[in-house]
């Protein structure tokens, strides 16, 4: 391998070959991206996946640490893998600083840090405990204290970042550009028989402020629109109720959460209209996916949103303002909304872009 021998250890995600989520998505496409021309080695939960646990993926090391990435566990899990890349590594890439603390630690050890703080004020979410939202406080505090870069995934959370821990950050988002547009296959209708008709979708986790009852509340008043929710509804006691309230209403489509990722790009590509359904979150994984499937956006109206989608997708923020939405919305407005999204997704949503961003601070680093 033709490799410039900065050694380069990213901690904080679930490990690769990525099935979910933000920070193991970006783990995996640093690596193809950037695999040839660094030392990558990620960190990964042997708990993450039943398979075979392979040892290199896309010119990567893999170390495997027999702790969940999530929870309580997360803190052994992020610790270890910080103490040991602090020995072995010159640059750590931390996604998300669940320990904080540790980075006290590179006063003795001298290595580059890079702390992605991803796109939450954690301290401040409603769903924490007061205790959580302390330990969250003062996690992100020291990490931005003593990372040598901070990043955020969106520009009010760099804002937040620079007002209540007086850090600088940069903004790297998200890429999109791994999904595929998929037609409709035999196969898909029997598993998704709500294919055929025109459908309206949102793909989220159930949770609050993801505002799922909110979209259910507005599409039972409009009986003539289809609406399909892809969620994982048994993680919470939300997601649970409003399955159970809701499962058999006509025109509703509460869809267990699809991991098959061919089936998932089936059921995205062929939408007439996707909501962004998030209220907290910065620059959502979901949502720069789903605006390179050239497909109709609206969002919910928060700073973040607007700030992705650079103002030029519709918004609202209850009931009302989404059913005027969807019974206004004609098929040039949905035109337009289509070729705008994804004219930003090319410009700044794929992970060529994004990789270039992380090897041109970690360059800059090395060189100091």
């Amino acid at each position: 391998m033709n490799r410039d021998g900065i050694k380069v250890s990213v901690i904080g995600s679930n490990g690769i070959p990525a099935r979910y989520g933000g920070f193991e998505t970006l783990a995996e496409y640093l690596t193809k991206e950037l695999g040839s021309d660094l030392r990558i080695t990620v960190y990964c939960s042997s708990l993450y996946s039943k398979k075979e646990r392979i040892k290199t993926y896309n010119n990567a090391k893999l170390i495997y640490l027999p702790f969940k990435a999530n929870g309580i566990q997360s803190l052994l899990y992020d610790s270890i893998s910080t103490l040991h890349a602090l020995i072995r590594s010159d640059v750590l890439l931390i996604l998300g600083p669940a320990v904080g603390f540790i980075t006290i630690l590179n006063k003795v050890f001298r290595k580059k840090i890079i702390t992605n703080h991803g796109g939450l004020n954690e301290w401040e979410r409603e769903k924490f405990s007061f205790l959580q939202k302390r330990y969250a406080f003062l996690s992100h505090k020291l990490a931005g204290k003593y990372s040598d870069i901070n990043i955020a995934d969106n520009y009010p959370l760099k804002e937040k970042l620079s007002q209540t821990f007086g850090v600088s950050a940069e903004v790297i988002e998200y890429g999109g550009d791994h999904v595929n547009r998929e037609r409709i296959t035999p196969e898909s209708l029997i598993r998704y028989p709500f294919l055929p008709e025109p459908y309206a979708l949102c793909v989220a986790r159930a949770q609050m402020d993801n505002n799922l009852h909110l979209l259910i509340e507005c599409f039972i008043e409009l009986e003539e629109e289809n609406l399909v929710i892809v969620s994982n509804w048994g993680i919470s006691t939300y997601g649970q109720s409003l399955k159970e309230k809701y499962m058999n209403v006509d025109g509703l489509y509460l869809v267990d959460a699809v991991y098959n990722k061919k089936d998932l790009d089936i059921i995205r590509s062929n939408t007439k209209l996707y909501i962004h359904s998030h209220s907290e979150c910065g620059t959502a994984p979901s949502l720069v996916e789903a605006m390179n499937y050239n497909i109709p956006i609206i969002c919910y109206d928060v700073e973040t949103n607007r700030k992705s989608t650079e103002g030029k997708s519709y918004y609202f923020s209850n009931v009302g303002d989404l059913k005027s939405l969807i019974n206004n919305l004609n098929n040039i407005e949905l035109a337009k909304l289509r070729e705008s999204m994804y004219d930003i997704a090319i410009r700044r949503y794929s992970w060529k872009v994004i990789g270039r961003k992380y090897y041109d601070i970690i360059q800059r680093l090395s060189r100091n």
